[in-house]
């Protein structure tokens, strides 16, 4: 008997699941993967693929950008390119802050 019940928020999505919680057609998921180099969905045996929560999110981004808020395609690449680049930078910056807290915590602990 099938489990009728949502999946866990952290559960990788089918596209099929995908479409229809985002009402987007399968198709189009498709074409943006071709047009978003960020949206990358696992793709298992089959080229069956799985979005991951995060995937799951850049899908619901960029369906806002073209469809409520009036961007072209061009504009939605651009726009999420330079949010993730700026998010790469940030991921960047936190980790060598934190290997400067460990290696002070490592000299401060060998004093």
């Amino acid at each position: 008997m099938a489990d009728s019940s949502p999946k866990a928020s952290g559960a990788f999505r089918t596209i099929g699941e995908l479409s229809r919680d985002t009402g987007i057609a399968q198709h189009i998921l498709r074409y943006w993967e071709t047009r978003f180099p960020e949206l990358r969905p696992v793709t298992r045996a089959g080229n069956r693929r799985y979005y991951r929560p995060a995937d799951v999110a850049l899908v619901r981004r960029i369906d806002a950008l073209l469809n409520t808020e009036g961007y072209t395609v061009r504009g939605a690449q651009q726009l999420i390119a330079s949010e993730c680049a700026t998010v790469q930078q940030h991921m960047t910056s936190k980790m060598s802050l934190t290997a400067i807290r460990d290696a002070l915590a490592k000299a401060l602990a060998n004093d």
